[in-house]
Formats: C-alpha cells, structure tokens, sequence
C-alpha cells in the first residue's frame, strides 16, 4: 500500500513537469495521445509490462527499450525524451501513475474531469451515456470515462474520480454485511 502511494507521488511529480513542458510548447494533446498509446501498449504486451516493472532491467536497459518504443511508435520528442528521462532517474516503473496523473491534468486544464469506472460486466452505449449524464451533473464537468471490467466486484459500479471513490458493488456491500455479522 506504501509503495503505491510512493509511486503515485513520484508519478503526480513527473506528470507536472511534463505537463508543464507540454503547455509552453503546445504539445499537451500530442503528449497525452502518446502516452494513452503506450498504456494501451503496455495493457497489451506482457513484455513492456515486464521491462518497465521489473528491477531486473537496468536504467540503461529500460531506456534503450522504452527509446526504441517512442521511435516505432512516432511518439514526438517531447514524450521520447520525458520517456528516456524517467528510465535514467530509475522511476521507469511509476510510468503507469505518471501516466494517470498526467491524464488528470489534461483533462483539468480542458474543463473536464477524468472518471475511472469499474464494473462488473461491460457497459451497454445506454448505461455509458446515462453514467456520463449522471456525472455530468453530480460533478458539474463534462466526465472522461475510462471502463474497466473487473469480475471481482460481482455487480454494481465503482467510480473513482480524483482521490474520491464511489463504491456502490456488490462486493462492498457484502463485506460490509459480512462485518456487522461478526460484530453482533
């Protein structure tokens, strides 16, 4: 649980001085196309998952691979350069929060909010456009929604805005069943 509050603020770090870079020059919708192409990337392939985690690989290894990624996938060098930083500082495996921190701001700086939504079967069009109209008006921004599908939470919805977590599954209310059984 630490290390993933320590990578978080690492990420939230970097994602800042990106951003920052990004907005002098411009870039911030070319930077973040790049960086939603590599965590589609690295959802994908076992192996960036691999070579970005692992401490096996060394700074020099993991740049050289996380180079050799910007230039088959024609990240600008801005992403290509912010990518080569990180590996050198060692902080290659905070590339996930950066990337979430990252999408936070942009989507701050555009007047959206940013909304991670779980569920425990996809979502239909009618039930998403009904999700964004119900955020749309609990949070007064127009909401970009990332799903995920998790079976674990065997129904209802999870909604994670910001630091803020809306938990309305299934599996939540039974543990919460589950704990007031014991203590009577």
């Amino acid at each position: 649980m630490a290390d993933d509050s320590k990578q978080a603020d690492v990420g939230a770090r970097y994602a800042q001085a990106l951003f920052e870079l990004a907005k002098d020059q411009g870039e911030v919708a070319a930077v973040e196309a790049d960086l939603r192409s590599l965590k589609a990337m690295r959802a994908e392939s076992a192996d960036l998952r691999t070579l970005i985690g692992s401490p096996t690989f060394d700074s020099e290894q993991k740049g050289k691979g996380l180079a050799a990624i910007a230039e088959a996938a024609r990240f600008g060098a801005t992403t290509g350069k912010f990518l080569g930083l990180v590996a050198a500082n060692r902080r290659a495996s905070a590339i996930p929060a950066m990337i979430a921190a990252f999408e936070r701001l942009a989507a701050e700086d555009r007047g959206a909010v940013s909304a991670e939504v779980t569920t425990a079967l996809p979502l239909s069009d009618a039930q998403s456009k009904a999700l964004a109209a119900a955020l749309r008006t609990a949070l007064g921004k127009d909401p970009e929604i990332e799903t995920r599908v998790d079976a674990a939470i065997l129904g209802g919805i999870k909604v994670r805005v910001g630091s803020r977590l809306y938990d309305a599954s299934l599996k939540s209310r039974l543990d919460s069943l589950k704990f007031a059984l014991k203590r009577a």
